[in-house]
């Protein structure tokens, strides 16, 4: 029942159905099963910042699995980037003076100064996430191959209260405004939430529909990949077209359904967005994607610019200069209210009680924020030199493995609609 156009942009769900399903998705699948992007490190150690909270999940499949070390590829662990003649130039010594904390006497002073330039950037106010530290003693690699995101039993009053503290608190709404088929709205179908909705700034509007979206592309999984059989000899995970229709129906839903479908694709033109921007941090020769085993790291790097290629050849962009347009003092304001709620979503993810949906849910917030954090360093990436660092613009392998491993999710989720309008076409 999802068709036509977008509120906000000129692209409709036909177009980017097409371009998902039969051009990106099966090149995006074969990058994320690559040994470079399968590993992520995690903490899922983290207490809950915002309350007391000692209900975790204590059903198996919310358990997560993580990896023996020395599974996890030498390149990986070691965070270098060999590979070239520039294999010691100055951005390896720089990342590594960082990773190492401290200025390294023995560097040169232009190394010293460019680290000292990292270390600024790093405390500049472009990250909308809340990082992980990776070389917390609670970090660990998690194969994300082995641990899928799919339906775990963790619902009720633990997962509401998260979404809850996401929407009310994070989301720019007043607190008299309830929204649509929360407990306690009244009775007016959602019309004054969707009239207070329409009256904000479209930056505003714009966040709450890509939680939306996130919230959409979550539980299409987890109706994607439920539990349908579980014996002593075998679990059977498939789509439940039940738990579908309860959360997507649009008479089920009075109307939700289809709104929460079209800030999925909203999101997926976001995301797209930023990939399409980001071609030429990736673009450099001396960027690589090094887990030790070079040939296939060159057919993948050759793979990630295929994909990067095909985004940009996309044909109905999301318009992102309507964002933070007006006055500059106002924007630049916004920009930063924008930042700061995002970042405490981030936070919140350490308050799921569920360890597998909490990995998932870490890994796709860190995806969508560094999304935003591309889309909003757009002069710094066109200002990005062909060869040595780039002191303006850096992405760390948390943040790209987040990226696609998100995209990737946002992506799935617009194949599986199609999935579903089949089997629901077939039970007519």
């Amino acid at each position: 029942q999802v068709t036509g156009y977008l509120d906000d942009c000129t692209c409709d769900v036909e177009t980017i159905d097409a371009f998902n399903n039969y051009k990106l998705f099966p090149r995006l699948n074969e990058l994320l099963e690559s040994d470079y992007f399968r590993y992520y490190k995690v903490n899922l150690q983290k207490p809950c910042p915002f309350w007391d909270d000692n209900s975790h999940c204590g059903m198996r499949d919310c358990a997560v699995q993580p990896c023996p070390s020395d599974e996890v590829p030498d390149g990986i662990r070691s965070g270098s980037y060999k590979y070239s003649e520039e294999a010691n130039n100055l951005a390896e010594e720089c990342e590594e003076a960082k990773r190492l904390g401290a200025v390294d006497d023995s560097l040169s002073k232009e190394a010293r100064q460019a680290v000292l330039q990292w270390a600024q950037h790093d405390d500049s106010s472009d990250s909308f996430c809340e990082a992980d530290d990776i070389h917390s003693p609670d970090a660990e690699y998690v194969d994300l191959l082995l641990n899928p995101e799919r339906y775990t039993g963790y619902k009720g009053p633990d997962a509401w209260k998260i979404w809850n503290s996401i929407y009310e608190e994070n989301c720019f709404k007043p607190q008299n405004v309830k929204r649509p088929l929360a407990p306690g709205r009244g009775d007016d179908g959602g019309h004054t939430f969707y009239k207070w909705l329409k009256g904000v700034c479209v930056e505003k509007r714009a966040f709450y529909r890509l939680i939306s979206g996130l919230h959409a592309s979550i539980n299409i999984h987890l109706s994607a990949r439920y539990l349908l059989q579980d014996t002593w000899s075998e679990k059977k995970w498939g789509p439940n077209v039940t738990e579908f229709q309860q959360r997507f129906d649009e008479v089920l839903t009075s109307g939700e359904g289809p709104r929460r479908l079209k800030n999925l694709y909203f999101l997926y033109l976001i995301e797209l967005r930023a990939l399409s921007k980001v071609l030429p941090f990736f673009e450099r020769p001396s960027f690589q994607l090094y887990t030790g085993n070079e040939r296939q790291d060159a057919e993948m790097k050759h793979l990630l610019l295929e994909i990067l290629h095909l985004a940009k050849s996309f044909p109905l962009h999301f318009d992102e200069n309507s964002f933070f347009a007006g006055n500059k003092k106002e924007a630049a304001k916004l920009k930063e209210e924008f930042r700061l709620h995002f970042k405490n979503i981030s936070k919140i993810m350490d308050c799921v009680g569920c360890f597998k949906c909490r990995l998932w849910g870490k890994l796709q917030t860190q995806g969508l924020g560094t999304a935003l954090k591309i889309l909003f360093s757009e002069n710094l990436i066109e200002k990005i030199p062909e060869s040595g660092p780039s002191y303006g613009f850096q992405l760390t392998r948390q943040e790209i493995v987040a990226l696609f491993n998100a995209f990737g999710r946002v992506s799935t989720s617009v194949k599986e609609l199609e999935n579903f309008r089949n089997l629901l076409q077939n039970m007519r």
